[in-house]
């Protein structure tokens, strides 16, 4: 099973969904539940089997695939998950071929989800009356029974079976008699008329000081929906007026109609004022139904009726119907037997994080060839590997320049540095970078004198949200720095073309994505300069540190190996404060065999990204956000996101297999940054609390993958009840 939260950009499939649903209904159409967002907080989910893919926030998946549908909502301060807040009813809606024990598996999915996700502690439930549905509501009191839940309270509706015309005819027409009689008529509220609503209201909160709705919400539902929820009057004829006596409110569905809210004062109970509504709705309004429901919150809390509505639920074919509510106590150790599962034993083979020795040997003898004709030709700084390697490098890329860095931190130092100095920014000016990058990027920020602003990244792809970028700008932004975190190409055309109407220079930090693409084009040649780091854990990674800048501006790229070389414009001439940090020729030398075999090695880190991919179906572990196109994603590191981290790595571990966290602090938390500790970046920190990331080497085989992705797969967290 595949867990999506529901978002905006899903609600026509969602309404599709329910459409053809076994136990659709117009109560959870999204445009009725999504009226209450100010007053609940939506964490409906998609339950999609296993052949959707990768999760993504923004992408609308159909409803091919769709097996169930869970309208719910959170209360935070109760640790609580309620599927009927706000509703009549709530609980999974099914699609028409699903059994009972996909049923039953649906539901262990969702209930795990809300334990690990929002760690809830309780869940209720109000499912939708058997009546209805009885095949899907059995499956579900099944799945809730297997769930440890237990019947927390009980309402009693009665209902009308539409099928029984000739019982229906003979509603007794002495009580619709003594209703006209005594000067009582049916009136429809007119478009506009809220007057009478308000009327209406007024003697409901007389016989009830309690209602789900209040007036303006009643009024503000039947504005958004016209055709499905009506306002029936019974108003009695008093000269020139018509004051009102008695109504209700009815929803209108395909085939049940549901009365809401039917009262009547004195004067209209006296004179059968419900009777004459009851025979009106039943026997002229709503012929083409099968069930009308009257509801359990009928007149007096329905500790009087009126004597038609006895006769009704009496001689009439009226049934009663149990509105049940279930709660279940989120217990893992009780959901994880709902269907009996058990873990699978894996090998006692150690699965290490990273083996750079295996790495490299993978490259042999050229490697250590190419190395020992540096050592032989007795140029080891500036020399003709360097230079090599940067001709070869910016032609990888796409770029005119490339310059050699000690490594990647100098390297984003020196373009800042160099930047500032072309375009004569002051001490103090700012650059947005996203807060969840590693601390390097924002140290050489601040060593080129600059002031780093931490931008909010996205959720769905740690990459910096675009929206939030554009928030931060002041005037005193001179650039941003896009991150493309963990190997995923950020939307470049979106920051670029922003960055262009403010005048603000994009520079990329490309350190983790070498080799992806964007719009046909590799990173680094999207912006008008870009950084890299050949740390050898990277997908290009040198025998040591080292790093470059590429760009297309040669004034940019001659000013950059200038400051990389103490500021050295001649024989020991320094025209501007410069520093020591260039490329050796050795790690040139490696790089440049590495280089010719980057592009399969990364086609390599997608094959195996794509068993993680379709294998993980733990709903406690988020898989990362993948495009369509795979050439935005080179997986130098495989992050997934897991609420209980740490337990997951501990388990992990002691299954062999070795994970690490990158990062578990975010930058404006370190004592580095004392001064941005009281930041409050919601987004950053929770990423930096949950993310881990799984092995993932060129080296690796699909064996070792799917070994990890059944350990995963296994996982149950032991998450504290209570408290």
């Amino acid at each position: 099973m595949k867990i999506i939260p529901y978002s905006v950009v899903r609600k026509a499939t969602w309404d599709k969904f329910v459409a053809q649903a076994k136990n659709g209904h117009f109560l959870f159409y999204r445009d009725y539940m999504d009226y209450q967002s100010e007053q609940y907080t939506d964490c409906s989910l998609m339950v999609y089997d296993d052949a959707i893919g990768e999760e993504s926030m923004e992408k609308d998946y159909g409803v091919d695939n769709l097996k169930a549908v869970f309208p719910a909502n959170w209360q935070s301060d109760e640790a609580c998950v309620y599927s009927h807040q706000g509703l009549v009813f709530g609980g999974l809606l099914v699609e028409t071929e699903i059994s009972q024990t996909e049923v039953l598996e649906v539901m262990q999915a969702v209930l795990m989800y809300y334990s690990a996700m929002y760690q809830a502690r309780r869940v209720v439930v109000t499912p939708l009356p058997y009546v209805y549905c009885s095949y899907p509501s059995g499956e579900q009191l099944y799945a809730l029974t297997c769930a440890g839940a237990q019947l927390e309270s009980r309402s009693v509706s009665t209902i009308v079976s539409m099928r029984h015309q000739l019982r229906i005819r003979s509603l007794r027409l002495r009580q619709a008699k003594k209703a006209i009689d005594n000067d009582l008529f049916i009136d429809r509220r007119k478009e506009n008329d809220w007057a009478s609503l308000h009327d209406f209201w007024q003697i409901l909160l007389e016989q009830n000081d309690i209602t789900i709705h209040s007036e303006q919400e009643m009024r503000h539902l039947i504005e958004l929906f016209p055709k499905n929820i009506k306002l029936f009057l019974v108003r009695k004829v008093d000269g020139d007026n018509a004051p009102i006596v008695g109504g209700c409110v009815v929803y209108i569905n395909n085939k049940v109609v549901h009365i809401k809210y039917l009262a009547a004062n004195e004067e209209g109970r006296a004179n059968g004022a419900l009777d004459l509504l009851s025979r009106y709705l039943i026997q002229q309004c709503y012929t083409d139904v099968d069930y009308i429901d009257f509801g359990s919150n009928t007149d007096l809390y329905g500790m009087h009726l009126d004597e038609g509505l006895i006769s009704l639920k009496e001689g009439f074919g009226g049934r009663a119907v149990c509105y049940d509510t279930y709660a279940i106590e989120l217990d893992r150790s009780v959901l994880q037997r709902m269907t009996g599962h058990n873990a699978l034993n894996t090998t006692n083979e150690r699965i290490r994080f990273l083996t750079l020795k295996e790495v490299n040997e993978s490259f042999e003898p050229h490697i250590s060839r190419a190395i020992s004709q540096v050592v032989r030709s007795g140029r080891y700084v500036n020399g003709e590997a360097l230079k090599r390697f940067e001709t070869h490098f910016a032609a990888y890329i796409g770029t005119r320049h490339c310059v050699g860095c000690g490594n990647g931190i100098e390297a984003l130092t020196l373009l800042l540095r160099s930047l500032k100095q072309a375009y004569h920014w002051h001490d103090g000016d700012e650059v947005i970078v996203p807060a969840n990058c590693f601390i390097a990027t924002i140290l050489a920020i601040s060593d080129a004198g600059l002031v780093p602003v931490l931008c909010e990244p996205s959720l769905s792809d740690y990459l910096i949200d675009v929206d939030k970028m554009k928030a931060a700008y002041t005037p005193r932004t001179r650039a941003v720095v896009a991150v493309h975190l963990y190997g995923k190409a950020c939307p470049m055309q979106a920051i670029t073309e922003w960055a262009r109407e403010q005048g603000v220079k994009v520079v990329e930090d490309v350190s983790q994505a070498i080799g992806a693409q964007c719009g046909g084009e590799r990173l680094g040649h999207l912006s008008d300069a870009a950084t890299f780091s050949f740390y050898p854990e990277m997908n290009l990674g040198a025998l040591g540190d080292g790093g470059c800048v590429v760009t297309d501006d040669k004034a940019l790229a001659d000013m950059v190996r200038r400051m990389s070389n103490y500021g050295c414009s001649g024989e020991y001439r320094y025209d501007m404060r410069g520093m020591n940090s260039r490329l050796d020729d050795i790690q040139a030398a490696a790089l440049d065999v590495k280089l010719q075999r980057l592009d399969q090695d990364n086609d390599r880190r997608r094959q195996l990204a794509s068993v993680y991919l379709s294998g993980i179906k733990n709903p406690l572990v988020t898989l990362p956000r993948v495009s369509a196109d795979m050439s935005e994603h080179v997986f130098n590191n495989f992050v997934v996101r897991c609420p209980v981290r740490e337990q997951l790595r501990d388990y992990l571990k002691n299954k062999g297999i070795e994970t690490m966290v990158h990062y578990p602090i975010p930058p404006h938390k370190q004592k580095a940054y004392a001064e941005l500790n009281h930041l409050r970046l919601p987004v950053s920190e929770r990423i930096h609390q949950e993310v881990v990331s799984l092995p993932l080497t060129p080296v690796m085989t699909e064996a070792q993958i799917e070994r990890i992705v059944r350990a995963i797969n296994d996982f149950v967290a032991d998450i504290e009840i209570g408290g």
